[in-house]
């Protein structure tokens, strides 16, 4: 994998690329096979580092993990599920924050589990504190120790009533791994129910879950003795689809993104044709591309599903430097996500940061002094620059803009890409971008 790129940017990206299974379904239904009896397979799978993560913790547990050479599928069998050492789990400390959603199945298996300290993209305080506070509610014991966490439940988990003063996303996956095989009925609210969270939920009733998602954001769980393998195709990872169509957009180019599905994607596609972009559905994918005509600004707030994504800002934030006029974006998912920004600016984009709560959507960051405010002037050149990507999507937006800057930009620090775009320097190869690899 290589670490720099040199871009020369100013060259429109068209053709095709294919998106697989997504990033925020894969590693959590892989870890969702501890929870079998017997052997599971998941198709749609990506080549991407979480996946790799995932891989390796579960063959420390004794999971068997193959991979079909010519489908890439997965067959996991964790018939020998057993306690891996401390120090083995341990090498994989800040590599991906899927550890902690372990917990649950490897206490239904084993009776314990140990976590590492976590990693992932620094965009936000992001802290662990829900899970553990939900793992609590269902009688497990929370032990920290140097390095990491050590949790059991000597008296088995119990079902329980779980309030979320936030929809997290990993909170909710984390009620629904722990819940299945928890004795008695555990009710959820003020859960998240993006799409993922959905497939997981299909993932979990194949498996012989009983699981029911109930209006305002209620998921009620009825636990049982056991559960089996079993064989799903993950649904295709729409935060990739958009960042391509984000692509497409500011290099003035036309992809089509085989497998982006129409469904997961309605607010990106509201605001996409908002702000001047096209796009053609079609059954097996999606075509975005530039009209030529100029780009308007507007106004964006993220929030959890089924509103605009923080996922699918940073890329289109690139998009609005582009646009006639002043655009204003509101971040109320991440608290630290406009840190890309400053990459933007040196590249001759002129975004000013506020602390305040410029929209109308409720926000957690209003009152705590945090720059989660955005005001884009446009439009304006971007030139070449030597880049350092600071996290995953942040890190797309930087590549984009370097594709559609004057110059070159050399971009450091790439390696971070691979946790959620699987093959993206051949995509790019294959829509004509013009840069070299070391």
């Amino acid at each position: 994998m290589a670490s720099v790129l040199t871009i020369r940017g100013g060259v429109p990206l068209t053709g095709q690329v294919t998106v697989r299974g997504a990033k925020n379904l894969v590693p959590k239904a892989m870890v969702a096979a501890l929870l079998g009896s017997d052997a599971s397979v998941l198709r749609n799978v990506p080549e991407i580092k979480d996946v790799d993560v995932v891989t390796s913790l579960l063959r420390l547990h004794g999971v068997e993990v193959v991979k079909d050479p010519a489908t890439g599928d997965l067959r996991l069998d964790p018939t020998k599920v057993k306690t891996a050492q401390m120090k083995d789990i341990d090498a994989h400390a800040g590599d991906s924050r899927i550890p902690i959603l372990f917990c649950g199945p490897l206490i239904h298996a084993i009776g314990e589990a140990f976590i590492p300290d976590l990693g992932g993209c620094k965009i936000g305080d992001r802290p662990i504190d829900y899970h553990l506070e939900v793992l609590r509610q269902f009688g497990a014991v929370v032990d920290k120790r140097e390095g990491g966490i050590s949790i059991s439940a000597p008296r088995g988990l119990k079902g329980a009533k779980v309030s979320l003063p936030y929809p997290s996303v990993g909170a909710t996956e984390q009620v629904l791994l722990t819940a299945t095989k928890a004795e008695g009925i555990t009710e959820l609210s003020g859960a998240a129910i993006e799409p993922e969270i959905m497939d997981l939920i299909a993932v979990l009733q194949k498996m012989g879950a009983i699981i029911t998602v109930q209006t305002d954001r209620v998921i009620r769980i009825e636990g049982v003795q056991d559960l089996t393998g079993f064989n799903h195709r993950a649904l295709p990872d729409r935060n990739e689809a958009a960042s391509w169509a984000s692509a497409a957009l500011v290099t003035q180019g036309d992809i089509y993104v085989e497998g982006a599905r129409q469904g997961d994607l309605m607010a990106f596609l509201n605001t996409y044709r908002k702000v001047g972009g096209s796009f053609d559905i079609n059954d097996d994918g999606i075509r975005f591309y530039h009209t030529g005509r100029k780009l308007s600004p507007l106004v964006l707030e993220t929030d959890v599903h089924p509103g605009f994504m923080t996922d699918w800002q940073q890329p289109l934030v690139v998009g609005l430097t582009q646009a006639q006029g002043v655009s204003i974006v509101h971040e109320t998912v991440y608290e630290n996500r406009f840190g890309f920004t400053e990459a933007l600016v040196r590249m001759g984009a002129n975004i000013q940061l506020h602390r305040e709560c410029l929209g109308s959507v409720p926000c957690r960051f209003g009152q705590r002094n945090f720059l989660h405010s955005a005001v884009i002037s446009g439009a304006t050149q971007l030139k070449g620059a030597e880049i350092h990507i600071p996290d995953l999507r942040g890190g797309f937006s930087h590549l984009i803009a370097a594709l559609a800057a004057t110059g070159n930009s050399r971009v450091t620090g790439i390696d971070i890409i691979n946790r959620g775009y699987e093959h993206f320097l051949s995509k790019l190869e294959a829509l004509g971008a013009d840069f070299d690899a070391a």
